[in-house]
C-alpha cells in the first residue's frame, strides 16, 4: 500500500447511489487528508448517511470509485473497512442490547482480538484515556443513550484507526462532554487519524473542523473552511434560504398547573440504573418546562414513570397528577385519554416500529382519535392523518406507505413529533426533540413546540442540549443522580449555572427516607 503521507487518506470519485424514487448520491467527489477533521454538512435527506455507508461498505455505490491511500478498491463490507482501519459510529446505534459492553466490542473486533474477558482491561484503559469511562461488564440495555454513544466510539478506538466516521456524535452529549470529545478528536488528528464529522451543530463544526463539504439534494453544493464562516453562512450553504433559522422566542408564564409531580421516589431494581428521589415539579398549561442533565441521571426512569411504561401502585397514584387527577397507576393508553402525548428519545423501536409504514406508525398512538370504529381500522382516516403529518411538518418521504426505517433520522423525528402534536395534547412530553436533525428541521420543530405552547398545552422537554433548552424553555431545572433542582425562570439563570446543577451543585431537596444514588452519571 502506498505511503499515506503522499496521498489523500480517502478519495471518492463521482460516487452515485439510487434508491427507488430517490437519487441519494449524485456524482459526489470528496477528499480527506491524513490528520484532517473534515465536516460533511447538509439537510436531513441530503445524502450524508448514504455516503458514509458507502465508505464503510454497508451499501455499494451504483457508480464511481473509492480510492484508499492512493489505491482504488471496492469496499465489500464493514469487516473489510475495519481491517483497513476505518471505524464508524452510526447515528442509530448498532449494539446488541442483551450483551455486555465487552461482548459487543469483542463481536466487532473478531475472535483474533481476544475474548470479552481478555478485552476488559483494554476497554477500561481506552475509555479512561479518552474521558469516556464505561464499565465493560454492564449490559447495553441498562445504558442510557449517552452511554451507548460512548460504547460506539470506544469500539472504534479499540482498533488501529486511520479514518473515524462520526454521525452526529455530540447529539446526546452535554457541552462539557462534547468539549472532552473534541480533545479526543484533536488528539487523534494530531496522531494522523483522519476524521469525517457529521453534525448539525454548526458552532461545533466551526470550532473543530479544518474543512467542510456541503451536500444539498444528493449533490456537492460547496466547500468551505468552517472557522471562516458564521453559523448563518453555513446554514445558507446547507439549505439555501436561511430565513427564520435563528429565532428568539418570547418567554411565557403559563397558567394553571397541568402536570404535577409530588415527592416522586422510585427505586430502580437495575443495579446499573438510576433511582429517583423526591422529584417534585409542576408544568403549567401554556409553558415549556425544560429539564437538563447528563445522560444516565434518571431521565429514562422519569420518562417511563410519566409515560406510563412504568406504573406505581394505587397507594402512590397521587405522586403524578394530570390537572389534579391521580394517574401514576394508569397505563399509557389511559394517560393518553387524559391528554398526554409522548415523544421518546429513541426513534426507531420506541418512537416508531422500523418495518411498519408511516401510516401504521401514525395509528399506533393516535388510534383513540377517530381512527378505529367498533374495532375496525378506518384506513382512509389513517392515511389522511399520515399525509397531514408529512405535509405540515415537511417530512421528506415518497409517501405514507414508506417504512419508518427508510427515513433519515431528522425526517423520522419530524414525523413522530408531528404525529403527537396533531393529536392536540394537553400535555406533551418530548425527550431530545431535535436530536440529530438539521438546522432547518430543528427550527421547524421549535416553532411547532412554541405554537403548541401558545395554544395552551403544557410541554415538558428533556434534553442535554443547553442551547436548545435556553432557546425554547420558559422555566428550567436540572436532574442529577435522580434528584431534581429547584425550577427557575430561564431568564434568571445562565448556562454556567445550569451546567453546575447538572453536576449536582444545587441545594438538596428535602430529605426523605428514600436513599438515591449519590454520584452523577458520566
Amino acid at each position: 500500500m502506498s505511503n499515506p503521507t503522499t496521498h489523500a487518506r480517502l478519495q471518492l470519485r463521482h460516487i452515485s447511489k439510487r434508491y427507488p424514487g430517490c437519487l441519494a448520491n449524485d456524482a459526489i467527489d470528496l477528499s480527506i487528508q491524513p490528520g484532517e477533521i473534515h465536516a460533511l454538512l447538509g439537510e436531513n435527506g441530503a445524502g450524508k448517511s448514504t455516503l458514509m455507508k458507502i465508505i464503510y461498505g454497508v451499501v455499494q455505490p451504483d457508480a464511481g470509485q473509492i480510492v484508499w491511500q492512493g489505491q482504488p478498491l471496492t469496499m465489500r463490507n464493514p469487516a473489510q473497512a475495519r481491517e483497513l482501519g476505518i471505524g464508524m459510529v452510526f447515528q442509530h446505534f448498532s449494539l446488541f442490547e442483551t450483551l455486555t459492553v465487552a461482548q459487543n466490542i469483542a463481536l466487532a473486533m473478531g475472535a483474533s482480538a481476544g475474548t470479552p474477558k481478555q478485552l476488559e482491561p483494554k476497554i477500561r484503559e481506552v475509555s479512561q484515556r479518552y474521558g469516556m469511562a464505561v464499565e465493560p461488564q454492564r449490559l447495553v440495555h441498562s445504558l442510557s443513550i449517552g452511554e451507548r454513544q460512548k460504547v460506539e466510539i470506544i469500539r472504534c478506538l479499540m482498533q488501529d484507526i486511520r479514518l473515524l466516521i462520526l454521525d452526529e456524535p455530540t447529539s446526546v452529549l452535554t457541552p462539557q462532554e462534547a468539549d472532552d470529545l473534541f480533545v479526543t478528536l484533536r488528539r487523534l488528528a494530531a496522531e494522523g487519524c483522519s476524521i469525517l464529522f457529521i453534525s448539525h451543530k454548526l458552532g461545533e463544526v466551526r470550532a473543530l473542523c479544518h474543512s467542510a463539504t456541503v451536500l444539498r439534494g444528493g449533490r456537492v453544493s460547496g466547500h468551505c473552511v468552517p472557522a471562516r464562516c458564521s453559523d448563518l453562512e453555513l446554514a445558507r450553504l446547507m439549505v439555501g434560504d436561511a430565513e427564520g433559522l435563528v429565532a428568539h422566542y418570547p418567554k411565557a408564564a403559563g397558567s394553571t398547573p397541568f402536570l404535577q409531580i409530588d415527592s416522586l421516589s422510585w427505586h430502580n431494581p437495575d443495579p446499573f440504573g438510576c433511582s429517583l428521589a423526591d422529584v417534585a415539579l409542576q408544568v403549567r398549561s401554556g409553558e415549556i418546562f425544560g429539564i437538563a442533565g447528563v445522560a444516565g441521571n434518571g431521565q429514562d426512569e422519569l420518562l417511563a414513570l410519566l409515560s406510563g411504561e412504568q406504573i406505581l401502585g394505587k397507594a402512590d397514584a397521587e405522586r403524578i397528577r394530570f390537572s389534579g387527577e391521580s394517574v401514576a397507576h394508569l397505563r399509557p393508553d389511559a394517560r393518553r385519554q387524559r391528554g398526554l402525548a409522548f415523544v421518546p428519545a429513541e426513534r426507531l423501536g420506541h418512537g416508531a416500529v422500523p418495518d411498519m409504514s408511516l401510516a401504521d406508525n401514525a395509528l399506533l398512538t393516535a388510534f383513540q382519535h377517530g381512527l378505529v370504529d367498533k374495532g375496525l381500522i378506518r384506513r382512509s382516516k389513517v392515511q389522511a392523518l399520515a399525509q397531514r403529518i408529512i405535509e405540515r411538518f415537511a417530512v421528506k418521504t415518497p409517501d405514507a406507505q414508506t417504512a419508518a426505517r427508510s427515513l433519515s433520522g431528522g425526517n423520522l423525528q419530524k414525523f413522530i413529533l408531528g404525529r403527537e402534536i396533531l393529536q392536540n395534547p394537553k400535555l406533551l412530553i418530548a425527550a431530545h426533540p431535535t436530536w440529530g436533525v438539521d438546522v432547518g428541521a430543528a427550527a421547524a420543530i421549535h416553532r411547532a413546540l412554541i405554537a403548541l405552547r401558545d395554544a395552551g398545552a403544557a410541554i415538558l422537554v428533556i434534553s442535554e442540549d443547553l442551547d436548545e433548552l435556553f432557546q425554547i424553555s420558559d422555566r428550567l431545572a436540572a436532574l442529577c443522580a435522580g434528584r431534581l433542582s429547584t425550577p427557575v425562570a430561564t431568564a434568571q439563570t445562565s448556562q454556567v449555572e445550569i451546567g453546575g446543577w447538572m453536576a449536582g451543585q444545587f441545594p438538596p431537596v428535602p430529605a426523605s427516607s428514600f436513599q438515591p444514588d449519590t454520584a452523577p452519571r458520566a
